[in-house]
């Protein structure tokens, strides 16, 4: 009898097995180094063409902040992940990606947007606190400068134009014209400047504050280029409105028939009905911000837009893993689109997809 019963319990194991390898349909099959493992689990298409499979059953919880600029896109990326994996709660938050760093490289978040690249400080910090971060490009950006839709009086600006109306030296000035001094001191030692005179109304200037990766990158790109050989401060005029919240920027400029401001690109086209994008001049005539003209380069403010990924994390947590191959891959990557930002080409995609996928931390530029 025992020999019967363990010859039955043989035959119900063998025919439990059968069962399992042939009863799931939703079941992917993966073969590594010989071995050969069964999860249940669902199919992505990655943004290359190529078929990736994730466990199903994911759950736990996601923290994203940072940049208020990639924010729109990593939270369409999040509720469409969240549609796959109801378990998995995922938060995202925007106080700008200087704040953001602070809280990712204390540990605090598991993914970190960023409208502008890691400092070399940041990254000190993250390793000092046992944070390895892995960057990602997801975006480009092209920061756009803007006034109200109705002012007809200016179209078009230079960096030397930017300096006199948002720079340092530009402190007190509440006209547009009070800047036209300036202006022709720049436009004489040839640093722009080019479009004035400027119009006698109100400069009324409602834009990011210092914990925004949009005014980083407004500073780096804009206001150096003129302060640096003027051996002035490259930081904009004190005297203005400051916000981490983009649309708080949009209805300071939106409320002043002669404002002056600049936000990411996303959301000038958000709400190009009230607001108008001011053609910048690089050096090689007026353009204005579009799709092409930023992936081509063409448009003067054109940025990258990145996140960053905490390696422990990612090891760690498996739905923080699952949520990044998503954000990478052809159904995540549209959100790029969705949230009126330019996708990066194919091949550079490719480059980016593969140094997440050998966790590499520190910067790649």
């Amino acid at each position: 009898m025992i020999r019967k019963t363990g010859r039955l319990t043989a035959l119900l194991l063998v025919a439990a097995l059968i069962a399992v390898a042939c009863g799931d349909d939703d079941a992917a099959t993966t073969t590594t180094a010989g071995a050969t493992t069964t999860t249940a689990g669902q199919t992505t298409t990655t943004a290359m063409g190529e078929t990736t499979t994730t466990a199903a059953a994911l759950s736990g919880q996601i923290v994203i902040s940072g940049s208020s600029t990639v924010e729109p896109i990593s939270a369409r990326v999040a509720e469409a992940f969240e549609a796959m994996h109801p378990s998995v709660a995922i938060s995202v938050d925007g106080p700008g990606t200087s704040d953001g760093m602070v809280l990712f490289c204390n540990g605090e978040t598991d993914i970190s947007d960023a409208s502008r690249a890691i400092k070399d400080s940041e990254v000190e910090t993250c390793l000092a606190n046992g944070v390895e971060p892995i960057e990602i490009k997801v975006a480009i950006d092209g920061l756009s400068v803007l006034t109200a839709r109705d002012n007809d009086a200016v179209s078009c600006l230079d960096f030397g134009d930017l300096y006199a109306l948002l720079g340092s030296e530009s402190v007190g000035f509440d006209s547009w014209a009070d800047a036209n001094d300036l202006a022709a001191e720049l436009a004489a030692a040839g640093l722009g400047g080019s479009h004035a005179p400027y119009p006698d109304a109100p400069l009324v200037i409602t834009a990011p504050g210092e914990e925004s990766g949009t005014f980083d990158s407004f500073v780096e790109i804009v206001l150096a280029e003129t302060a640096d050989p003027r051996e002035t401060d490259d930081l904009p005029r004190i005297d203005y409105v400051s916000s981490a919240n983009d649309n708080v920027i949009i209805e300071g400029i939106q409320s002043n028939p002669s404002s002056l401001g600049w936000v990411g690109y996303a959301f000038f086209v958000e709400n190009q009905a009230t607001v108008k994008a001011l053609e910048i001049d690089g050096g090689d005539g007026c353009v204005g911000p579009n799709p092409e003209t930023i992936a081509a380069g063409e448009y003067p403010i054109s940025r990258p837009l990145f996140i960053y990924v905490n390696k422990a994390a990612a090891e760690e947590k498996p739905e923080v893993a699952a949520f990044v191959d998503f954000y990478l891959s052809a159904e995540g990557i549209v959100s790029v689109d969705d949230a009126g930002y330019v996708r990066l080409t194919d091949d550079e995609l490719a480059t980016w997809v593969a140094n997440w996928e050998s966790r590499t931390v520190g910067k790649m530029g």
